[in-house]
């Protein structure tokens, strides 16, 4: 978009900024059909002007759309269901001003990785068994209502946890699922080129 085009949309970019920046519900974010209401049919474009200001803040518009697969040409009807969202583009930026230790992310990211295994729920019983394989047990139960607490999991009235805004705004899942499958394979082949070499080791007793 030409610097003159974008002019043309600086009084409906501060609009949008007011909106997004500015927490009107009880989760942060904006629907699509409240800009559209705001701001015109056209508002998709006004994100799209808002972001290219944002990126030297490192920041960026993150849409969140309804169904869990993100259409890749969304509609003006499907963009108006979505929210939109104010996030960070760094995710090391992020994890600094979240302030929590290494071993707190790698839980949320366990955590995360399983509800999605799962179709996207899993009750809370079964992801504290599993975090207790990986943190001290006597921290499961904080990480987890720690991760509630901030949006990236809800809980339901049976136990039943459930990826939530957070998540969905902030979290790239494809490329979080690839990451752990590439950690687990490098850590599988270097257990198994450990045996090879200890299978291969001579025998000091000989």
């Amino acid at each position: 978009m030409s610097a003159k085009r974008k002019g043309l949309y600086a009084a409906k970019v501060k609009k949008a900024t007011q909106m997004l920046f500015y927490k009107r519900h009880a989760k942060p974010g904006v629907k699509g059909w409240e800009l559209h209401k705001a701001l015109g049919a056209d508002y998709p474009k006004v994100l799209d002007v808002l972001d290219d200001y944002l990126k030297p803040l490192d920041m960026q518009v993150k849409t969140v759309f309804e169904e869990e697969k993100t259409p890749e040409k969304p509609t003006v009807e499907e963009l108006d269901k979505a929210s939109f969202f104010i996030a960070l583009r760094d995710v090391a930026a992020k994890d600094k001003l979240m302030g929590w230790r290494i071993d707190d992310l790698a839980g949320l990211a366990i955590t995360i990785s399983y509800i999605i295994s799962k179709k996207g729920q899993a009750t809370r019983k079964d992801v504290e068994k599993l975090l207790g394989e990986k943190i001290a047990n006597w921290k499961v139960s904080l990480n987890i209502d720690r991760y509630i607490r901030h949006g990236y999991l809800t809980q339901d009235e049976r136990g039943m946890l459930f990826l939530d805004w957070r998540t969905r705004a902030e979290v790239d899942q494809k490329k979080l699922i690839d990451m752990l499958l590439s950690a687990e394979k490098k850590s599988e082949d270097a257990q198994e080129q450990q045996s090879i070499e200890e299978t291969e080791a001579p025998d000091v007793n000989e």
